[in-house]
């Protein structure tokens, strides 16, 4: 059905909100303050989804997407927006939620932590597909609201180094015996080195083996093959090559890692979190601090390079075997690290991890509802500095630490970690 409206806010997805005969319909690639022609393609029983089909009167924070795949790979969404414009939808988004769900606005609003728009993404997962009605194999980015894989040849948010191997690599995948049986190749970039993980259903032949390794030669990457979980990922051409790591530099930092582990896909905006969580936590020498859901330990390591006795805890055991060798290899003796589930727990078992003066939180999409429950209501830890990845559980754990545990919430603000998607990295300050 085609319906002619005015556009009037925009949704936490970048969908430009509209009403049909009293009903919200969320409309894809239409801004606020727009009129425009649109489709519905939807209809649910409290509101619309509908696709933009022209725009009759623009809005003037609209931009011209850089990307020829804009709007049909659904690997960005807001590349019509205006890149500043991208960050002050976000810091709405934070700020409505904290007032919706938890209950309370920031005493401070953190100027919001933004870098370069294009080329930053360090990590990511692209799909491969050997499509016969394409002639070969697709690797890309999956198509909006679709299974299907997009028929790309470049990609404006990866570095322009891993970009330019998508025609390369969908020649190499057309040419392996066992194309139909790659569905992933995972992308990691260091400071060094390029890596390609091939997911493999079935293992390479001696002639695939001799193609894989002409293209690593050729494009200077190195190719990791997994066979089945992430741990079953290993080197195989070149056996030998730089190490894959990130720097740290404010705090002479050199993290290793492997491809296949977590790390954040915005080089340069991780560096600049890390400052101001650094600076916002404050730790002293002497100081007992937790970083909970640490990782490989890139907040722990520089809160010890200040000093401040820390304890590092997270739930994967490759990762705290990962931050202890980082701890070793940066000649910080003052980090120690635990594996525990931090879902699990309780008042008890927090009172007996020891004293903190100050704690960091850095927890998943869902949150740390059940850590921030177990936090004594009086005395230590006197802050917490808490880095979310979902502005709607920190809401939520907000009300906990500021309704029941006593906190205020000094500080908060977003990073825009992902430019052109509609991801809110965010990061508040809690004291008491």
């Amino acid at each position: 059905m085609i319906h002619t409206v005015d556009i009037l806010s925009l949704d936490h997805e970048g969908h430009g909100v509209a009403r049909i005969d009293g009903k919200v319909t969320f409309v894809d690639g239409a801004l606020p303050g727009e009129r425009a022609e649109i489709a519905v393609y939807r209809k649910h029983a409290k509101y619309n989804s509908a696709n933009a089909l022209a725009i009759l009167k623009a809005s003037a924070q609209r931009a011209e997407p850089r990307c020829k795949y804009f709007g049909h790979c659904g690997g960005c969404s807001m590349q019509h927006l205006d890149a500043s414009a991208q960050v002050a939808v976000k810091q709405r988004v934070l700020e409505e939620n904290l007032a919706r769900i938890g209950k309370v606005r920031p005493e401070v609003i953190l100027p919001a932590l933004h870098g370069p728009s294009w080329g930053y993404r360090h990590r990511a997962r692209l799909s491969a597909r050997w499509v016969d009605k394409k002639g070969g194999a697709l690797v890309g980015f999956r198509e909006k609201r679709s299974s299907y894989i997009t028929d790309m040849a470049s990609c404006e948010v990866l570095t322009p180094e891993v970009s330019a191997l998508i025609p390369p690599l969908r020649e190499l995948i057309g040419r392996l015996s066992n194309a139909e049986r790659i569905p992933q190749v995972e992308v990691a970039v260091g400071d060094a080195v390029a890596v390609l993980v091939f997911r493999l259903l079935e293992p390479w032949t001696d002639d695939d083996a001799a193609h894989v390794r002409t293209f690593a030669e050729a494009h200077r990457v190195q190719i990791w093959e997994q066979r089945k979980g992430p741990d079953t990922a290993r080197p195989f051409w070149p056996d030998i090559a730089p190490e894959l790591s990130y720097r740290l530099p404010e705090f002479g930092l050199v993290m290793p890692f492997r491809p296949t582990e977590f790390t954040q896909v915005n080089a340069a905006m991780n560096r600049a979190l890390v400052s101001r969580a650094l600076r916002l936590l404050d730790p002293q020498p002497g100081e007992g601090i937790a970083d909970l859901f640490c990782g490989l330990g890139n907040f722990t390591l520089p809160i010890a390079r200040h000093g401040a006795d820390v304890l590092g805890i997270e739930g994967s055991r490759e990762l705290v075997v990962r931050a202890r060798d980082n701890a070793t290899r940066n000649d910080l003796s003052n980090a120690r690290f635990e594996v525990d589930n931090l879902f699990e727990m309780t008042p008890e078992k927090f009172v007996a991890l020891g004293h903190f003066d100050k704690l960091l939180i850095d927890p998943p999409r869902s949150g740390a509802i059940e850590l921030v429950k177990s936090v004594p209501e009086s005395g230590t830890p006197r802050r917490i500095v808490y880095v979310s990845c979902d502005p709607a559980t920190l809401a939520r754990d907000t009300e906990v630490l500021v309704h029941v545990k006593g906190y205020r919430l000094q500080a908060a603000g977003v990073v825009n970690m992902f430019p052109h998607t509609a991801h809110v990295e965010s990061i508040a300050l809690f004291e008491r």
